[in-house]
């Protein structure tokens, strides 16, 4: 019988890739690769290597934690199991700040393209837009993981032939140029910086793998399911970067420096080289921008899925107050914490574009990774599932890559984690006596 504070499990390898591609495939591609590209030039397609090496190493050590321990909350619970409450508390209380700007980011730039698909410029429909989004994906994923899944494999679907199509038209360019636009490959004064940095925003753009663990209380046949599905959703996702930032270079240097002044912020960079980088197929750039409108929905479901998850852990643990555990009567759905989470992301749209998010994403999500590592080279032999190296590689690389994000974003990053202890500690005294 289900213990009635367990979530049931319903998702196979199938539903699990699609979930972790759905997290994936959506602001990542559409806004990383194009502020990347701005920064480190055809050298990109170097940190696009790099981030997907640090990104799998990840992904592997959270497939081995999930499979041992398959539980809802992804590296906040195998903080605590594996180390100690601090850093198990450090760890979700990164996921929440990082993933709910994020989210309110996804929805201001879902409403964004679909108001600008209808000629429409005005900050109070953009906010409103923004909002009904955020309003009804928290309905969908109340109703519970089944419809949110089919929801997501519908969102996945349009938005992965949306970038399929967008490199097949741009294969000819790339063969016709015979590297002509590669050069020089490391531009700038700081090649180097530049590199790293394109690499540790690069990295973002692969994590949504961890929302395959973090629904892993979910998920049937943990052990074999969640390695499998994190496998694919790696391998898929690669090939995929990978494709595109070839195409994204190769259209030409004048639309990557165009890319350095444009809006990054909500607009897709992707947009603006099939528009003026000469592709040659009209239709392009309206299927681009149907693409990340569904990719920002996408990313919004999931955000909210994988917030809603930890978020129950945190509760079930005392760490936030213990009502946000409760769950619906079906045990498909913590409700409460679903509505927290919506919520909490309303309220981020309503303060207006966070500019910084994806910067401020990338310091806090290398350090809830650096805890994964961390937390996999404590596995006994009998749990561990690949070789114990993949945890220092990932636990090193992690805190390198951390610091190559703006001085101040790091700075604002390691002060909301003081915050967090300060709180924590409070908690803990108050539970302890």
């Amino acid at each position: 019988m289900t213990s009635p504070t367990l979530l049931r499990r319903e998702i196979g390898v199938f539903g699990a890739t699609l979930m972790g591609l759905g997290s994936i495939v959506g602001t990542g591609v559409f806004v990383s690769i194009g502020i990347a590209a701005g920064i480190a030039g055809p050298s990109v397609i170097i940190a696009v290597a790099i981030g997907a090496v640090v990104a799998i190493c990840n992904g592997f050590n959270s497939a081995q934690l999930a499979a041992s321990h398959p539980v809802s909350g992804g590296t906040y619970e195998y903080g605590y199991k594996y180390l100690n409450h601090w850093l198990g508390f450090i760890a979700g209380w990164m996921f929440l700040l990082a993933k709910s700007a994020s989210a309110a980011t996804a929805a201001l730039g879902f409403a964004d393209y679909l108001l600008n698909a209808f000629g429409v410029n005005n900050q109070t429909w953009l906010v409103l837009t923004a909002l009904t989004a955020v309003v009804v994906l928290t309905i969908v994923v109340l109703s519970g993981i089944r419809r949110s899944n089919f929801t997501n494999i519908i969102i996945v679907s349009i938005t992965l032939f949306s970038l399929v199509v967008f490199i097949l038209v741009g294969v000819p360019q790339v063969v016709s140029s015979g590297g002509e636009n590669l050069t020089p490959f490391f531009p700038g004064d700081t090649p180097l910086a530049s590199l790293l940095q394109a690499a540790a925003l690069m990295f973002v753009a692969y994590t949504g793998y961890g929302r395959i663990a973090t629904l892993g209380e979910e998920v049937k046949e943990p052990r074999r399911t969640i390695p499998r599905a994190i496998a694919l959703t790696m391998l898929v996702t690669c090939l995929l970067y990978m494709s595109i930032a070839v195409v994204t270079v190769v259209v030409g240097k004048e639309v990557i420096d165009k890319l350095s002044t444009a809006d990054v912020s909500l607009a897709a960079p992707l947009e603006v080289i099939a528009r003026v980088g000469g592709l040659g197929v009209p239709v392009i750039p309206k299927l681009i921008a149907i693409g990340a409108i569904t990719a920002m929905l996408g990313v919004l479901l999931n955000l909210i899925l994988g917030l809603s998850r930890v978020l129950l852990a945190m509760g079930r643990r005392r760490d936030v107050p213990r009502v946000v555990a409760r769950l619906n009567s079906e045990q498909t759905t913590p409700y409460i914490a679903v509505i927290v989470v919506g919520v909490a992301i309303a309220f981020l749209v309503l303060i207006g574009d966070v500019k910084t998010t994806w910067s401020f994403s990338a310091f806090n999500v290398l350090i809830y990774y650096a805890i994964t590592n961390f937390a996999a080279l404590k596995l006994s032999p009998e749990e561990r599932l690949y070789p114990k190296w993949l945890g220092w590689v990932g636990l090193a690389a992690c805190l390198f890559l951390a610091f190559w994000v703006e001085q101040q974003i790091w700075l604002v990053g390691l002060g909301l984690i003081l915050v967090g202890l300060i709180w924590h500690s409070l908690i803990h005294r108050l539970i302890n006596g």
